[in-house]
C-alpha cells in the first residue's frame, strides 16, 4: 500500500494521540538506527540480492550538532564491472540499482497498535534518478510477509504516515527511510542530489552517542 506524501502543517502533528497508538520519529543518534540493502539489476524489479549494511555504508550520515540527517545516493568503491559498467571510475555509469533502508525495529513493543510515523524533511535535491521513501513495515515473526504503508518523499516539508499493525506475537515492526536508486561513483554523487531530514534527540541519546562506530555492521558482498 503506498501514497504519496503530502506536506502537512505542523499543527497537525501536534494533535493528540489516542492511548492505543505509538508515535515515532527520526531520533538523533545513529546507534539506535539499522541497515539494509536490497540490490536489483538496472531494470529496477529484478532481484540480486539482500543483505545487512551499516548505516554509514548506505550513505546515510547524522549531524547530531545540526539535527540533521543526510541521506545520498549510494556508492560502492570496487570497480568491478559488476557494480559499474566498463569498471568503476569518475563518470562510469552504475550498473545496478540500489535500494538502501535505514530504519529502526521493535518486535512484539507495537503489535495491535496504530504506529505513526512524523517528521520533517529540510531538503530533498535527488533527481529522477533516485527516490526517497518513508515507510512503517509490519513483518510477520520469520520476515516472510509484511504490511507496509509507504510515502514517496517528493518535497520539503512535515510527513506523518500510520499504520495498524497485527496483534500476532512475534511480529517485526520497522519505519525509516528507503533510497531507491542507480549507484553513483564515489566522486560524482553532488549532481544527483540528496535528502536531509531534521532529528530529534531520542530517550537516553546522550549514553548511545558512543556507541554508534561500535555496532555498526559491515556490508556485504555478493
Amino acid at each position: 500500500m503506498k501514497k504519496t506524501m503530502i506536506a502537512a502543517a505542523a499543527a497537525m502533528l501536534m494533535a493528540p494521540v489516542a492511548a492505543a497508538d505509538v508515535s515515532v520519529g527520526i531520533d538523533q543518534s545513529d546507534a539506535a538506527w539499522l541497515g539494509f540493502m536490497n540490490v536489483f539489476e538496472l531494470d529496477g524489479t529484478t532481484f540480486v540480492f539482500g543483505s545487512p549494511w551499516g548505516p554509514a555504508d548506505l550513505n546515510s550520515s547524522f549531524d547530531d550538532g545540526a539535527g540533521t540527517m543526510t541521506m545520498s545516493p549510494n556508492t560502492i568503491g570496487d570497480p568491478d564491472p559488476f557494480w559499474y559498467q566498463g569498471g568503476g571510475a569518475p563518470g562510469s555509469p552504475g550498473n545496478k540499482i540500489m535500494e538502501a533502508n535505514l530504519y529502526q525495529e521493535v518486535t512484539d513493543t507495537f503489535a495491535g497498535q496504530t504506529v505513526t510515523f512524523s517528521g520533517n524533511v529540510l531538503s530533498n535535491s535527488f533527481t529522477d534518478a533516485h527516490q526517497a521513501t518513508v515507510f512503517i513495515r509490519d513483518f510477520a515473526a520469520d520476515y516472510s510477509s509484511s504490511v507496509d504503508m509507504l510515502a514517496d518523499v517528493d518535497a520539503s516539508g512535515a510527513f506523518s504516515i500510520s499504520l495498524d499493525t497485527l496483534g500476532d506475537a512475534g511480529r517485526h515492526v520497522q519505519w525509516g527511510i528507503r533510497v531507491k536508486g542507480v549507484n553513483v561513483w564515489v566522486t560524482d554523487t553532488a549532481p544527483f542530489g540528496n535528502v536531509v531530514f531534521s532529528t530529534v534527540p531520542a530517550p537516553g541519546a546522550a549514553a548511545l552517542l558512543g556507541l554508534g562506530g561500535l555496532i555498526a555492521g559491515r556490508r556485504r558482498r555478493a
